[in-house]
């Protein structure tokens, strides 16, 4: 069947250069960079970063709309978004970024990366004491599939991990809390706070000075260390400051921000105790995501299911 007798795909992304995309999915469909007219009723498919409002809205055909980041809350805050399926992306190369990124962060973390390159500017040689990994607890707050990997990268230095998610879950050498209930003594038995939670209206602003102030107070790095590299919503960046001002939160490795690019005037920048990263940890590469999209437009051509669909009811 040829490109055109297929369905075509809309292709919206805001913040990525589309040309490598549109490449790409052209290779077997018809596609389009905007919708000319707008109710254009050959395009039966969207692939969508951060896309304009309403602009699925009048297209009559739309079957299936694909994000290209694992996170939906770009496309589900577009209140005329049709009532179609919504797939997030599931794939192997994100997912190994993902969990380096998360070693790489614990690991400084716990091998006091910070001081080091702190003594090193200023040319002190001071050994400081070193934990063993068996003593440290490293809480992972969102175990869904990328927690889950993180977990595994993590367990063989011998961490003790934690996950948190919203409903019980289990997995074989990891301390499982779920629900609100859970979430206190989760975060009373953590050292290293690892957030990976999807933003939904639940979790918007979850990581405040609260929620830090709950982390484990005398845990062998002399204070608790937070990672965000899952939303930026997800975390206040003031109450951030503050719980490292106040020694509610020892240090903190930031990948995402309330608002990005993070601005030049953010203190965050040059807090002697924050790490920074552009959005860095998992980016999406049109040539790892591109090709599972068009298959699952295949398939779902065939007759068969979607994988990933998003429960719009939980934003997830």
């Amino acid at each position: 069947m040829s490109a055109t007798a297929r369905g075509r795909v809309l292709l919206s992304v805001t913040g990525f250069n589309p040309h490598r995309w549109y490449e790409l999915l052209s290779k077997e469909r018809e596609v389009v960079l905007e919708p000319e007219p707008l109710d254009d009723p050959s395009i039966e498919y969207a692939v969508l970063w951060k896309q304009k409002r309403g602009i699925l809205s009048k297209l009559p055909n739309l079957k299936v709309i694909f994000s290209i980041g694992a996170g939906v809350d770009h496309i589900l805050a577009d209140d005329l978004l049709p009532d179609v399926p919504i797939v997030r992306v599931v794939a192997d190369n994100l997912s190994e970024h993902m969990r380096e990124y998360i070693a790489w962060r614990v690991l400084d973390h716990h091998r006091q990366g910070m001081l080091y390159r702190s003594q090193q500017r200023q040319k002190i040689w001071h050994d400081a004491r070193q934990v063993l990994a068996k003593e440290v607890a490293v809480g992972i707050m969102g175990f869904g599939h990328l927690g889950r990997q993180a977990a595994e990268m993590l367990l063989p230095f011998g961490f003790r991990i934690n996950g948190w998610s919203r409903r019980p879950q289990e997995m074989a050498g990891i301390s499982c809390y779920s629900g609100e209930e859970g979430l206190t003594p989760f975060l009373n038995a953590t050292d290293i706070l690892v957030v990976l939670l999807p933003l939904t209206p639940q979790t918007d602003g979850i990581v405040n000075r609260s929620l830090l102030s709950k982390l484990r107070k005398d845990g062998p790095l002399g204070g608790p260390c937070l990672i965000n590299a899952g939303r930026g919503r997800l975390q206040r960046d003031d109450e951030i400051l503050k719980a490292l001002d106040e020694g509610i939160l020892k240090e903190a490795s930031l990948d995402v921000f309330e608002q990005e690019p993070l601005a030049r005037t953010s203190p965050l920048w040059n807090h002697p105790r924050v790490f920074i990263t552009p959005h860095a940890a998992a980016t999406s590469y049109a040539e790892h995501l591109a090709g599972p999209m068009l298959t699952q437009m295949d398939t779902f051509e065939r007759g068969e299911p979607l994988r990933n669909v998003v429960d719009r009811a939980t934003g997830y």
